[in-house]
């Protein structure tokens, strides 16, 4: 494996909260992941295991209280905030529970806010990217409707094309199906696996529903914030 293959390096990271206070507890234990180009990989454990807090890190929305985070060969730990915020923006892309659309602004709207938030506007160059998003997620005939006009389902696909319209290496996906029925929350699935598939994308996805670990590539295990199981998926 080359250095330009390797995305996310951790090394020996761990999260205190409440720091030099009385109930300080440390929820991560000193962790070892990497994660490469061209994983689809699944992050379960029961609730409070730290998985949260784990993506949280990644997603440089938290800091780690010891240890070495390398994004794509570079150690994030001393970075401030700006920096921060320019390696979450040019690097990841986020899908959550709930899809946090703004209720105002139409699909395609929704999809290049992350353009608006980093540029201050969006070219016709960049509304067409997300129109070409929005119709390989399946809303080409759904792009200038509102999330009111759209069911569940449909929201989700458009959080999907929004974390996508910055064309993120690394996909962080925090329980993208559970606020979905189990039809609707296989058509996410598949979708997922199907932008993995056809552009490459790595994702790390956290869920609770086995079914749907079992259809990643790798699974990684939190138990009381411990990595208990890393391995391949056999097929």
């Amino acid at each position: 494996m080359s250095s330009s293959d390797k995305l996310i390096e951790l090394d020996c990271v761990r999260k205190s909260y409440n720091l030099g206070q009385p109930n300080e507890a440390e929820v991560l234990h000193g962790l070892d992941l990497k994660v490469v180009r061209g994983d689809f990989m699944a992050l379960i454990g029961p609730s409070g295991s730290g998985k949260s807090t784990l993506l949280s890190i990644i997603g440089l929305l938290e800091r780690m209280t010891q240890g070495r985070y390398l994004l794509q060969g570079e150690e994030v730990q001393a970075l401030d905030d700006g920096a921060l915020t320019l390696r979450r923006r040019n690097t990841l892309g986020f899908v959550f529970q709930f899809h946090h659309l703004l209720p105002a602004f139409s699909a395609v709207e929704n999809v290049t806010l992350p353009v608006l938030m980093a540029e201050g506007r969006v070219s016709a160059k960049h509304e067409q990217h997300a129109r070409e998003l929005l119709s390989a997620v399946g809303l080409g005939r759904a792009m200038d409707k509102r999330p009111s006009e759209l069911s569940g389902g449909m929201q989700q696909r458009v959080a999907i094309a929004r974390a996508l319209v910055m064309n993120p290496a690394l996909v962080l996906a925090d329980e993208p199906t559970g606020n979905l029925d189990t039809a609707s929350s296989d058509e996410v699935f598949v979708l997922l696996r199907s932008i993995h598939a056809e552009r490459g994308t790595s994702f790390i996805v956290v869920t609770h529903d086995p079914r749907l670990a079992a259809r990643c590539d790798r699974t990684v295990e939190l138990v009381d914030g411990r990595i208990a199981r890393d391995e391949a998926v056999a097929r």
